[in-house]
């Protein structure tokens, strides 16, 4: 699904990755782990094609098989929900508009852009199963952090992508607010769907991802099975400081040793 062979890539002025390779396969569920700063959110710009690398031989950086992708049709595969995106959206817009959206990959509603009887049954149906407490004509700004998450789930949903791609999926959000995504998106998982997260808390990790890549300044420093991956050891020498794991029904925690 997703390939990047010895990719380059600079955010302004500042080299973030120099020949990262990385391979995600279809259907895989995987969580990118590393503290701020480490090239997280960079990743994930590359992939969503928000950022493109530095052109050189025998690089690239392909998306379900292909180097160039057309950007209308890597919408509709792939579901982006991040905290950017979120503080970025038109404040202005309704609550169903904001899920309308999707359809158009825009950020607000325009008058150019008009949605059909269907696209606008479905944007209510996604409304009802994820944001069931939401008036679809409260403008966005005036909802919560939590309610406003739920909305841009359901905007990334509206296509029925193969995957979602979630940036630090609870930030800013409460307890509440918390696990109530967290378990949205187990649900989303249970359909046999490919999920890519990046955090840098390890109580994001719902059970049903299996894959943890460890990323710190730019470079991949460990990928494999969760149980392999999310130990003491390997948390400790990310973090550079003293770190004690442990796991409880394939959910796992941590704290200072």
């Amino acid at each position: 699904m997703i390939e990047l062979n010895q990719v380059s890539a600079f955010q302004q002025q500042t080299q973030v990755f120099d020949r990262v390779s990385l391979t995600i396969g279809y259907n895989e569920r995987v969580a990118i782990l590393g503290p701020n700063g480490a090239g997280k959110s960079t990743l994930l710009k590359l992939i969503n094609r928000e950022l493109y690398p530095v052109e050189r031989a025998g690089s690239y950086l392909k998306l379900f098989g292909n180097e160039t992708v057309n950007l209308w049709a890597l919408r509709s595969k792939i579901g982006f929900v991040s905290q950017d995106m979120q503080e970025d959206y038109t404040p202005y817009t309704t609550a169903l508009d904001v899920v309308i959206s999707g359809f158009f990959g825009s950020m607000g509603a325009h008058a150019h852009l008009q949605p059909n009887e269907a696209q606008i049954a479905l944007a209510r149906v996604l409304m009802n199963q994820l944001c069931v407490d939401i008036d679809e004509q409260r403008m966005f700004q005036r909802l919560s952090t939590g309610q406003k998450r739920r909305l841009l789930l359901a905007r990334a949903l509206v296509h029925h992508p193969q995957a979602l791609i979630l940036d630090e999926p609870t930030s800013g959000l409460d307890m509440g607010a918390s696990l109530g995504l967290l378990s949205l998106m187990r649900r989303y998982c249970g359909e046999g769907r490919a999920m890519i997260i990046t955090t840098h808390h390890i109580d994001e990790i719902i059970p049903e991802i299996d894959r943890v890549i460890l990323i710190n300044q730019g470079r991949l420093v460990a990928d494999g099975p969760k149980h392999e991956i999310l130990t003491s050891e390997q948390l400790s020498a990310l973090y550079q400081t003293d770190l004690q794991v442990s796991e409880n029904k394939g959910w796992y925690r941590c704290w200072h040793g």
